[in-house]
């Protein structure tokens, strides 16, 4: 064991072992804006390694996480207090990342047993026709379990073509964020929106058209996009997968699929008001027995889908530690930004926070959607989603009933620019992961946020105009 490994792991446990009677949360009114500088260091981490040092990067990623969020931890610890670092980890670890980390697991693993065998041929056509069935299937079985089952297929379609980057940028656009739009299943925020008592059918009725026209403005886009670059490559190379007719295989799997998307439902509608404590965060029932249920259902897939069928998929767990890793460092991490963020008008964020609201007093729903929605590109678009939330009144019944079209803006900004970077929301890591292992050279962080800036501002800032 290395002496940097060793005093990482000494540190962490220092902190685990250290009563919790005095746990308190991060003073956000009283933090600087240097508090946020690890979450900084972590982004541009994942930024630049894979640039300038990409061998190091693959196999030290998951240190460079765990450092950047010790960096902020044990000055907490320092200024504040031992159980103020531990209760950051606590919460980061019960309310945040073991519910995410256990959904991804679930889907990433049972959609992993979905194989779709058979040539599909990349033609913009059958391109097109793809994501929008992934757009449509994201609002349904979640963004992670739409984009795991779709990637696969869609990368062999296009195995034998030169120009083959884009279609995977825009697999991530719609199928991994914004096709998730559509129900509080389809994506982290709008189910924190439904676990605070949104209405499931309120997010169908307005998010309908919001969703519906980015959609089809980003299909149009990509149908256009990939025709051009289809006919440039004039006579395609041979297709490299053999013909096959196309059949499903493992679709049992859907069952697991439906039983995962019945849990997650479950913890919102079921309240036995049963909670434990867990340091001073409160693991409440519903939500243990959820994960429980998406553990049962990973295993089952695991021991009664044939081996065979992982192997044709090319299935294999490291998308799944990448996003596991880097992401328990972000959690940590962006854990001071959020607490500026929930201050207020009191806290180092001030300034921001005041472009949401008007010299009357009344929200800005332009700026609320524009607010929510470039925060959660850097920050994870969960807790973002739940500050603005909270700041424009936070009690979901009279926001449905009285400020529906600031409601609407935070959801849709949530929602829709998770896809502006990779670290936006958790299935683009993914999918990125799938299309390197299956060797797209996909652009780097900041290649692909000019990819997200030339194709979505455009369509979000007229989206703004409409809506908001």
């Amino acid at each position: 064991m290395t002496p940097l490994r060793f005093a990482g792991i000494s540190s962490t446990l220092a902190l685990l072992a250290t009563p919790l009677a005095h746990a308190a949360a991060l003073p956000g009114a009283e933090l600087g804006l240097i508090w946020a500088a690890p979450f900084l260091g972590l982004l541009l981490s994942i930024a630049l390694f894979p640039l300038v040092a990409p061998a190091f990067w693959h196999h030290h990623f998951g240190k460079i996480s765990a450092l950047w969020a010790m960096a902020f931890l044990l000055p907490a610890a320092s200024v504040y207090s031992v159980g103020t670092a531990v209760g950051v980890v606590l919460h980061a670890l019960v309310d945040e990342y073991i519910p995410f980390i256990v959904l991804l697991f679930a889907l990433y693993t049972v959609s992993g047993g979905v194989f779709i065998a058979g040539n599909l041929h990349g033609s913009p056509k059958l391109n097109t026709t793809l994501l929008a069935i992934g757009t449509v299937c994201a609002s349904i079985m979640g963004t992670t379990g739409a984009a795991m089952l779709l990637i696969r297929p869609l990368l062999r379609a296009n195995d034998n073509r030169k120009h083959n980057v884009h279609v995977v940028v825009f697999f991530i656009f719609l199928v991994a964020n914004i096709g998730g739009g559509l129900t509080p299943i389809g994506d982290p925020p709008l189910f924190l929106g439904f676990l605070k008592g949104v209405d499931f059918m309120w997010t169908v009725k307005f998010m309908a058209a919001p969703v519906a026209f980015a959609a089809a403005c980003v299909l149009l886009l990509f149908f256009l996009v990939d025709s051009y670059l289809y006919r440039k490559e004039g006579t395609q190379p041979a297709d490299p997968t053999p013909d096959q007719s196309i059949r499903l295989e493992g679709a049992w799997n859907f069952v697991l699929v439906a039983i995962i998307v019945g849990a997650v439902l479950l913890s919102g509608l079921w309240k036995p008001n049963v909670a434990f404590a867990v340091g001073g965060v409160e693991l409440q029932l519903q939500n243990l027995v959820r994960d429980v249920i998406l553990l049962l259902a990973a295993g089952v897939s695991l021991a009664l889908t044939p081996k065979a069928i992982r192997v044709a998929n090319d299935f294999n767990w490291f998308p799944m530690l990448e996003v596991g890793k880097l992401f328990a460092g972000i959690f940590i991490a962006m854990a001071p930004a959020i607490a500026m963020l929930r201050a207020g008008t009191q806290g180092a964020f001030a300034p921001l926070v005041g472009w949401v609201t008007s010299p009357q007093g009344q929200p800005v729903d332009g700026m609320y959607f524009w607010m929510t929605g470039v925060l959660s590109s850097f920050l994870d678009n969960a807790p973002t989603y739940l500050v603005f939330f909270n700041l424009a009144h936070g009690d979901a019944a009279y926001m449905m009933a009285n400020m529906a079209s600031t409601l609407l803006a935070i959801s849709a900004g949530a929602v829709f620019m998770g896809a502006n970077t990779y670290i936006g929301n958790a299935p683009n890591f993914m999918v990125k992961a799938i299309a390197e292992s299956q060797g797209v050279k996909m652009p780097s962080f900041f290649a692909y946020m000019l990819w997200s800036t030339v194709c979505l501002m455009p369509i979000f800032a007229v989206l703004s105009v409409l809506f908001f």
